[in-house]
């Protein structure tokens, strides 16, 4: 998809020859107000504005966007497009929402102006970016583009060299969440391991990464067997792709591993018909690595930053793995397989222990993990687990961008339940306590106990099946892309 031109301006908004102007507004206990940077194109109306935006019923709630034609007042643009930003001052996260949802309420608008961008230039700009983004590749017919440029007012404050620095990195930003989001959305019948594999490796090298691929031959005489074992029944083989990016003057090495279940039918524990077609999303873990592996290139980052990715199609067959089957994992533990649905903690388990050989700093994975997920934490809050001290940094991060997050425990007296009567460990716990907690637990005996790692549970946040909502459409959301970016410039900036 073709994201709008983005432009700095610093023409007033009543003077602006555009189509549309765009300005907040609020909820202030039972009454509207209008946000900063709206002040010009409200005393271009001779009636006034917050009244008018009243009798059309604007509330300032979230989301909420309401169109006034500029008929008979001063303003060059045609009409004025009051954009909801809920109660209170209004903060990074609610600028990124009422910037996404009129921006992708301006669909087919030639020009238009933000005056949203002078609260909070770079949640503006991601906000846009994020908003209009469309997945259109297997549409026939695609209707109205997108909104095709906007203008954004520069905040008062900070330099224009620091207002285009901003432009530049939110930006980039955003597009690594809807390269993101375009991995989620192919279909599987195109995005299965191989395919991943090509498109991740070119996408790599064209980012300046070393890249290598290891296939079904490789994963074999290296000993990979948790990937090997969840590809087993499938027709179309795994992989492992392997991204390494040094920055400029790198202190610190961060290995990141995402999952790539390419689609998860469950295998023989086989899944219930019912929206198992969302199932294509499983990989979004990996998509999110991978984005973020270049996003961290195209910003010279000044790290070392490798991603491990596991790829592999669970499928049931006459050659898949089997509830009972014991699998010796990369790095020599055995599991025995209680449950074939479990399948991403076997594949992350492997990556996770080819990352730690690097002697990383930090580690970071993340996954479409759990059902568990969503039952403790909803639709669109992570859950993190981890060391404590880095977990607890990794979940202020998330909340800290808007993409949310929730520290969770690993009780020590769930990892009895994961004991096996033939392997090293079961892949689950053969109850349904504790669920994500309990796969985080799997992951931590495959972790070195003195490195800080978290771990991302984002089965919920990683795609949308509901309504559009902000920033974000139907189907890939891009979750953890901006919150692993945020973790990586923070561990850059303060080690």
């Amino acid at each position: 998809m073709t994201a709008p031109k983005l432009s700095l301006t610093a023409t007033a908004a009543d003077e602006a020859t555009v189509d549309a102007v765009i300005i907040g507004t609020i909820t202030e206990g039972d009454t509207l107000a209008l946000a900063p940077g709206s002040e010009r194109v409200a005393a271009a109306f001779d009636t006034p504005l917050v009244d008018v935006l009243r009798s059309l019923g604007a509330t300032g709630k979230a989301d909420e966007i309401v169109k006034v034609p500029a008929i008979g007042g001063r303003l060059a643009a045609t009409i004025v497009v009051a954009a909801g930003l809920g109660p209170g001052e209004p903060n990074a996260e609610q600028v990124r929402r009422a910037s996404g949802a009129a921006a992708r309420a301006l669909a087919g608008t030639r020009r238009a102006l933000s005056t949203l961008s002078t609260m909070d230039l770079q949640a503006a700009v991601e906000g846009t970016v994020l908003g209009t983004y469309r997945f259109d590749v297997y549409r026939s017919e695609t209707g109205d583009g997108p909104l095709a440029k906007l203008d954004l007012a520069t905040p008062a404050t900070g330099t224009t060299r620091e207002h285009r620095a901003t432009l530049k990195a939110a930006t980039a930003i955003a597009e690594a969440v809807n390269t993101a989001r375009d991995f989620v959305n192919t279909p599987p019948n195109d995005l299965y391991p191989a395919s991943f594999a090509d498109r991740a490796a070119e996408l790599g090298r064209a980012a300046g990464l070393e890249v290598s691929v290891l296939d079904e031959k490789a994963l074999r005489k290296a000993g990979y067997g948790g990937v090997l074992g969840v590809g087993l029944g499938s027709s179309r083989p795994p992989r492992v792709v392997r991204l390494s990016y040094r920055g400029p003057k790198a202190r610190k090495k961060i290995a990141l591993v995402g999952k790539g279940i390419t689609f998860d039918t469950g295998g023989i524990s086989i899944k219930p018909a019912a929206n198992m077609d969302e199932m294509s999303s499983d990989m979004a873990g990996a998509a999110a690595v991978i984005a973020t592996t270049i996003l961290a290139a195209k910003l010279k980052y000044p790290l070392e930053i490798v991603a491990t990715v596991p790829m592999a199609e669970n499928m049931p067959s006459g050659a898949a793995y089997r509830p009972g089957d014991v699998l010796t994992m990369y790095g020599g533990k055995t599991v025995e397989v209680l449950n074939t649905d479990a399948e991403g903690r076997l594949i992350l388990a492997d990556a996770i222990v080819r990352a730690c050989e690097d002697e990383p700093d930090y580690l970071l994975d993340t996954a479409t993990l759990t059902g568990a997920q969503l039952v403790a934490l909803g639709r669109r809050t992570a859950g993190i687990m981890g060391t404590d001290e880095f977990r607890d940094r990794v979940a202020a991060i998330a909340r800290a961008t808007g993409e949310g997050g929730w520290a969770m425990p690993l009780p020590e007296e769930l990892r009895r339940d994961l004991d096996s009567r033939l392997a090293d460990m079961s892949n689950v716990t053969g109850h349904r306590w504790g669920g994500m907690l309990a796969a985080g637990l799997f992951l931590k005996e495959f972790v070195p106990a003195d490195l800080p790692w978290a771990h991302l549970d984002i089965a919920g946040p990683g795609f949308n099946s509901g309504a559009p909502w902000g920033y974000t459409g139907k189907g890939g959301t891009g979750v953890p892309v901006r919150t692993l970016a945020a973790v990586l410039a923070d561990i850059a900036e303060n080690g």
